[in-house]
């Protein structure tokens, strides 16, 4: 067993345990920790694979990004465990059933030869200036620019869709209308007056 065999094993260890704990943490927080160090690691197995841009990009978008906003989301709020336990037997069926499909697929899919796993030859190493970001920027606005646009189309309706579907008009809520404030003449803006001066006695 080579270094970069131990190496892996020690990731995907860690990264199983805990993808385990945050489906299984009773507490938010530490769900979203567990699952900050998932993303970690796998960032790890990323690297592994060469495949730096991929790795870095998990740790600066999801962990950096993501993970922080839903900490400070979960911090903030005031969310009450035991309402949210509430029908936790009532669904364990509907659950389990679906999890129950979603193995049996995956064993479908991984022991069924097609990705064709043991006949792929081991990755070769790379040359020194071998770049990844740019084999990636290429393959993607070459190859499978179509499919890149399409991806980035949908991501755009989904979330005009997101910000349509929150956006609520509040009637408690005063706004300044722009059409008002447009039409605004520069002698409505300041108004002078004139006061008689006071004498003290």
């Amino acid at each position: 067993m080579t270094f970069q065999d131990i190496v892996f094993y020690f990731f995907a260890i860690i990264l199983i345990l805990s993808a385990l704990g945050v489906i299984t943490s009773r507490n938010p927080v530490y769900s979203a920790l567990l699952l900050v160090l998932s993303f970690v690691t796998c960032a790890g197995l990323w690297l592994l694979l060469e495949a730096e841009f991929l790795a870095i990009t998990l740790v600066l978008v999801y962990v950096g990004a993501v993970m922080v906003l839903f900490l400070f989301v979960v911090m903030m709020l005031d969310i009450n465990l035991d309402r949210l336990r509430e029908g936790f037997w009532k669904w364990f069926p509907f659950g389990a059933l679906i999890a129950i499909v979603l193995v049996a697929e995956m064993a479908m899919v991984l022991m069924g030869g097609n990705f064709g796993l043991d006949q792929m030859p081991a990755p070769s190493p790379q040359a020194a200036d071998y770049s990844n970001t740019k084999e990636l920027g290429r393959l993607i606005y070459t190859e499978y620019v179509y499919a890149f646009e399409l991806a980035a189309v949908i991501l755009l309706v989904a979330m005009v869709a997101a910000i349509a579907l929150t956006l609520r008009k509040r009637m408690d809520k005063r706004s300044p209308d722009p059409s008002k404030q447009v039409a605004v003449k520069s002698e409505d803006r300041l108004r002078i007056v004139k006061m008689a001066s006071e004498r003290k006695e």
